[in-house]
């Protein structure tokens, strides 16, 4: 009831059956990842995609010299890899377990045919696959025009709309993977907080942050001001 329950939670699979929900419980697996333990690897076959259950995966490019460049960070209830369903191709990046993971499988050829019996799932396949190409739009943008103060500054003002405390957020991953995600180092990342912090923009306690200026934060996410 667990899986069932959970599946009826997923945007993804929204407006479908209690039937048709039977029939996708048929034809997807449970998976268990140990923190880091990898999902795929960039240029395996794209036979199917993923959906987080519990836990936090990250999809993620390795330059020729081995340097990291995160793409995402998905959370529980949230659906990663569903290009392979349209397309077919090997999957373009890696995907790793940040921690303990539970991961849904949905295969690829099952699924197309779940898609022709109901069309409203191609609809909201294409809903998913359109925000995040928002998403890609909104890091390129960042990684290319704004300077490492106002990407971070986005990011936790981003993450405080996902929140349900607005002006306290919880960082769910380590400072050496929101350097990665940000396209800086961990060392810059810490003299930008202590910076951010001893000019009144926030309140940093361990994992914790405290939005205490937000329109300061919003200033220096559009580049209107600069870190001092």
């Amino acid at each position: 009831m667990e899986f069932m329950d959970f599946l009826s939670t997923v945007s993804l699979f929204s407006g479908l059956t209690r039937e048709q929900y039977d029939e996708l419980a048929m034809i997807v697996t449970m998976q268990e990842y140990k923190r880091g333990q990898p999902i795929f690897a960039e240029g395996d076959e794209g036979n199917g995609f993923y959906l987080v259950m519990e836990g936090l995966v990250k999809i993620y490019k390795l330059s020729m010299d081995g340097k990291e460049q995160i793409l995402h960070i998905f959370g529980p209830g949230e659906p990663f890899a569903e290009a392979a369903v349209f397309t077919g191709s090997r999957f373009p990046a890696h995907a790793l377990a940040l921690e303990k993971s539970r991961i849904i499988f949905v295969p690829r050829a099952s699924f197309i045919k779940m898609i022709e019996a109901n069309p409203s799932l191609a609809m909201n396949m294409l809903a998913a696959l359109s925000m995040r190409l928002k998403k890609f739009t909104h890091m390129i943008e960042d990684l290319s025009l704004k300077e490492v103060p106002g990407r971070l500054a986005a990011h936790i003002l981003y993450l405080s709309e996902q929140q349900e405390d607005r002006e306290s957020v919880r960082l769910n991953i380590g400072k050496a993977q929101l350097a990665s995600l940000l396209g800086t180092i961990p060392e810059t990342l810490s003299r930008i907080l202590t910076k951010l912090s001893k000019q009144g923009l926030l309140n940093i306690d361990g994992p914790v942050i405290t939005i205490l200026d937000r329109d300061g934060l919003e200033e220096l996410s559009a580049g209107e001001t600069r870190l001092k």
